[in-house]
């Protein structure tokens, strides 16, 4: 079975074409920067790899070319739109509705449609991917796996918040989790490195959002992004955890809408409200180059994830691995470093000589008098949610 697993970011669309049940990856690749200047794509086969600037303006027009590369007549790896017999969509926001991955029908469109609002940046490019693809691969089953799905075993304890009840209750207000498919996946990695599944693992996943997970026994128990995907580690272009007070603030000193003040923080706030830029590179450049606020930046964002290890190791009493992964935290050594700095209570000591080393499918960082095992993992959601979508379909 020929999957096509589609994975739209708020700024990027990675995608996969995989063979079920082999695991064989038939060509992979991402488009970056969708929105923003020189958009890039790459697209790689066991033959090839293409690296070009193009010109794509949003999500629709990134998926219809990622499609015509796949049937090109030099360059692709089929030769029909028939021989994609499944397209596996990560959508982000799941709400209460769904808490298992879905045949999409229209009901299941529509539902996703109803939750834009609590994921603005990523539901509707995920609806976008899912309505071109059923246009593309028309025959193609389309299946969704959503982010929030592997965190529902979060305890009420924590996922639950200190508001009215009745509002709770009647609004489905509660503590969703996101990124779910890359923390499943590179938590279950890491209990095999660690030939252990009693594990207490942090995992970090450190892109253009983040967000970091508390991972018990291998179960979810608490999360950075809460009711949508804002709170918690500083992102790209969203603030994470800010005073509700701001908001308020805001709104009545530049009699601003809900809605723009909203906006400000999903897209104006972030590294890029911080520094003028959203990408960590950009970043990393301008503050080598002696940019102070680009420097305050990466100890800000550093800080941050740092409070979140701290409080973790809290709820999990103990910590026996640390596991960074996305595009920032799978290639940001810098990051890492300010991440491990000044850690010694909890027994964690970066060595910096393998942080500056290559990466591989599973890499410790850490030295070898460190009690906590630091693990760099890529993720692969592409492979976790062709998993997902090979179960169901082959039901």
């Amino acid at each position: 079975m020929n999957i096509l697993v589609l994975n739209s970011g708020s700024s990027s669309v990675k995608y996969q074409l995989i063979s079920m049940p082999h695991e064989e990856v038939m060509c992979s690749g991402m488009i970056e920067r969708i929105g923003l200047d020189d958009p890039v794509i790459t697209y790689k086969t066991s033959e090839k790899k293409i690296e070009r600037k193009i010109q794509v303006k949003d999500h629709g027009s990134a998926l219809a070319y990622i499609s015509k590369l796949l049937m090109d007549d030099q360059d692709g790896v089929i030769k029909h739109k028939d021989d994609i017999n499944a397209v596996g969509h990560r959508v982000v926001h799941g709400g209460v509705l769904f808490t298992d991955t879905v045949i999409v029908d229209e009901k299941v469109k529509r539902a996703i449609d109803s939750l834009a609002a609590l994921a603005p940046l990523h539901n509707p490019p995920n609806l976008e991917g899912i309505r071109v693809a059923e246009h593309t691969f028309p025959n193609a089953r389309q299946v969704a796996v959503f982010d929030t799905a592997f965190h529902q075993s979060i305890p009420k304890k924590a996922s639950t918040y200190a508001i009215p009840r009745s509002l709770s209750e009647e609004y489905n207000i509660k503590l969703y989790g996101f990124h779910g498919t890359s923390h499943k996946y590179v938590s279950e990695k890491a209990n095999q490195h660690l030939q252990h599944k009693n594990t207490k693992l942090i995992t970090l996943h450190l892109g253009n959002g983040c967000s970091a997970s508390a991972i018990l026994n291998g179960k979810c128990i608490d999360h950075s992004l809460g009711f949508g995907p804002v709170n918690g580690l500083v992102m790209g272009t969203r603030s994470g955890d800010i005073d509700q007070s701001v908001i308020f603030y805001l709104m009545k000193q530049l009699d601003l809408s809900s809605e723009e003040v909203n906006a400000i923080l999903q897209k104006q706030s972030g590294m890029l409200g911080l520094t003028g830029f959203s990408d960590l590179r950009d970043i990393e450049g301008a503050a080598k180059a002696g940019d102070q606020q680009c420097q305050l930046a990466l100890a800000i964002s550093a800080y941050r994830i740092k409070k979140y290890i701290g409080s973790y190791v809290a709820a999990m009493d103990g910590i026996d691995a640390i596991i960074f992964t996305a595009g920032i935290g799978e290639h940001s050594a810098t990051m890492r470093k300010l991440v491990c700095q000044d850690m010694n209570f909890f027994g964690i000591e970066l060595d910096e000589e393998k942080n500056l080393g290559k990466i591989t499918h599973c890499t410790e960082i850490q030295k070898d008098t460190s009690k906590v095992t630091l693990l760099v993992i890529p993720t692969n959601e592409e492979l976790e949610i062709a998993k997902q979508c090979y179960q169901l379909v082959e039901k």
